[in-house]
């Protein structure tokens, strides 16, 4: 309530489907019910989490103006990509003319370190370095994202819906802040909530990244244990390995000490023999 999660919009503007998580009317304006916000937060996180513990990455977008900054912010803490300049259309559906795009932007920079750039005319290489802060702009943020992510985080349903709309045609899960005037129909995982205060945007996108930490740290802390199991696998077979030469040692022993206690017999057998010829 302090962050004004509750205040919806205006009611001539609002989407009838939005009436589930609607608590009341005041002054005009919709007024979201929290708990059901909070129910919401709760599964969203727990989706985040196990998608983050299964090392996969999620996808947050938010271009408005209040959400650039603290989505960029937050993000950068759980290392996920993020896109909070304008959409590229088509990211998702044409993925690897992106994935193009990006890898021009490396090649640029091996240009810079290998000095081919510094042999350049000046109008070649200040064409190619605007090119470079472009792509920096617009795709420095997802220069790690090799593949599709696993999932959508969206700030605004009505100001992203190509990105929503890309998502749904690749099957790929959305979660997103809904206001009373979107539709949450289409949204996998929608949580009700105030997307136009920055307060807002805060609250539920530094819970999404607190889920996703949990995730990562839970998969880090299963590495270490299967790492130690292994460890201890190889150990064993070792130790294994040791005992089954040591048996082998003693049978070699057991059976060359007859032969050595047959010497003395067979001296005093040889004795008797020569004493009895004379």
């Amino acid at each position: 309530m302090d962050a004004g999660v509750h205040f919806g919009h205006l009611r001539r503007k609002w989407n009838p489907s939005m009436a589930p998580y609607i608590f009341m009317e005041r002054n005009g304006i919709h007024i979201i019910d929290l708990h059901k916000t909070v129910a919401k937060i709760d599964e969203a996180a727990n989706a985040m989490k196990n998608i983050a513990k299964s090392g996969r990455k999620i996808l947050f977008v938010a271009t408005k103006k209040q959400a650039k900054d603290i989505v960029s912010e937050e993000v950068k803490k759980v290392n996920m990509p993020y896109v909070t300049e304008r959409w590229p259309g088509g990211m998702l559906t044409n993925f690897p003319t992106i994935r193009k795009a990006v890898k021009k932007m490396t090649t640029i920079d091996k240009m810079q370190a290998d000095g081919t750039l510094a042999t350049m005319s000046k109008r070649e290489r200040l064409q190619i370095t605007r090119q470079r802060a472009n792509l920096e702009k617009n795709l420095g943020s997802i220069s790690d994202l090799s593949r599709l992510p696993a999932a959508l985080f969206v700030v605004d349903v009505m100001k992203e819906n190509i990105a929503v709309k890309e998502a749904m045609r690749l099957g790929i899960p959305v979660f997103a802040m809904v206001d009373t005037n979107s539709d949450p129909k289409p949204i996998d995982y929608p949580i009700p909530a105030n997307d136009d205060a920055s307060k807002s945007i805060q609250v539920i996108v530094g819970a999404m990244c607190q889920a996703i930490k949990e995730g990562l740290q839970e998969r880090s802390a299963e590495k270490e244990v299967a790492a130690a199991e292994k460890a201890a696998e190889k150990k064993k077979e070792a130790q294994e390995k040791t005992e089954d030469k040591a048996p082998a040692k003693k049978t070699r022993a057991r059976k060359e000490a007859p032969k050595a206690e047959a010497k003395p017999e067979e001296k005093a057998e040889a004795k008797k023999e020569s004493k009895s010829t004379e």
